[in-house]
């Protein structure tokens, strides 16, 4: 039963961590109709900041607002330079176009920083276990990851609903034309708001860099499952991309937990392994089937 329960936390964190990535994608495509491929590099810069600034001080914090820092800057240089020759185009250039950026970031990262990973050390104050009720002993920066998601998705709540760029960000996503018509710079709400999804994808980069190593291509992964996570909780939804990755994250976690155990009951133990663990990897997307039947715009879409 502990395990299980600790299997929970371990889907929490993931899906936290789903959150800060699907979060930024999801204002970019609900506000501007962008499709942003080049969403995972940022998250990679995010993580290769601040493994180099944490390299270079010692702070973890310090490589926190580095990462926070770099990936706002680079996404605000390719939302001007690039992205904004992109929203009156479809979605086949969209896609071109940021692919292109992957491969030039890749190619980037690997000339300023080596195709070796890098590894980025948990800060002593943040290691070790804590114990939670019940006996549980659970690492205690997963619990930190857990909080820093959940106290972004409050202030994104609080910044959609009750400020006034808030306001001018439901507006964008309802009428652009018409929000850019009563006087309000809508390239620079377009900078600002691709900043703040660029932000929230290096932020999880940095976080989870601590966790994993930090490699060149190590955003696409992530970006494949953002995506999953913003379909099943509808496009453009902040609420719905919380959900959803949540959803995906206890899906992914448990179905690898659970499905080998469950096989187990039936077959001998390398067989149930085997085929637990190749039916876990499909589960999230059976999942995002099962969303669509039942809701093609999402939990939280708004419906056409």
């Amino acid at each position: 039963m502990l395990l299980l329960i600790e299997q929970v936390l371990n889907g929490l964190q993931f899906g936290v961590m789903l959150f800060l990535m699907a979060a930024g994608l999801t204002l970019v495509f609900g506000v501007m109709g962008l499709i942003n491929l080049a969403h995972g590099s940022l998250y990679m810069i995010g993580a290769f900041a601040a493994a180099a600034v944490a390299g270079a001080t010692g702070s973890f914090l310090l490589a926190l607002a580095a990462s926070l820092a770099a990936a706002a800057a680079a996404g605000a240089l390719i939302e001007v330079a690039v992205i904004r020759r992109l929203y009156d185009r479809d979605h086949l250039d969209q896609v071109l176009a940021t692919f292109a950026l992957i491969l030039i970031f890749s190619e980037g990262t690997r000339w300023a920083f080596g195709s070796f990973p890098l590894y980025l050390d948990i800060p002593a104050w943040l290691s070790g276990p804590v114990s939670l009720p019940g006996g549980i002993e659970y690492s205690r920066y997963r619990l930190a990851i857990i909080g820093v998601g959940l106290a972004v998705a409050l202030g994104l709540y609080l910044l959609i609903t009750r400020t006034r760029l808030g306001i001018r960000i439901r507006a964008g996503e309802a009428d652009r034309e018409m929000i850019a018509a009563l006087g309000i710079d809508i390239s620079r709400l377009y900078t600002l708001v691709f900043a703040l999804g660029a932000a929230l994808a290096g932020l999880a980069g940095a976080m989870v860099g601590a966790i994993q190593s930090v490699q060149v291509g190590m955003g696409e992964p992530v970006l494949i499952l953002a995506f999953v996570v913003i379909v099943i909780g509808g496009i453009g939804s902040v609420k719905g991309a919380l959900v959803g990755a949540i959803l995906v994250g206890l899906t992914d976690t448990l179905g690898g937990y659970l499905l080998p155990i469950a096989f187990g009951q039936v077959m001998e133990a390398s067989s149930a392994t085997a085929i637990g663990s190749a039916l876990a990897s499909m589960l999230i997307y059976i999942l995002m089937a099962v969303v669509l039947i039942l809701r093609p715009t999402g939990l939280y879409g708004a419906r056409a």
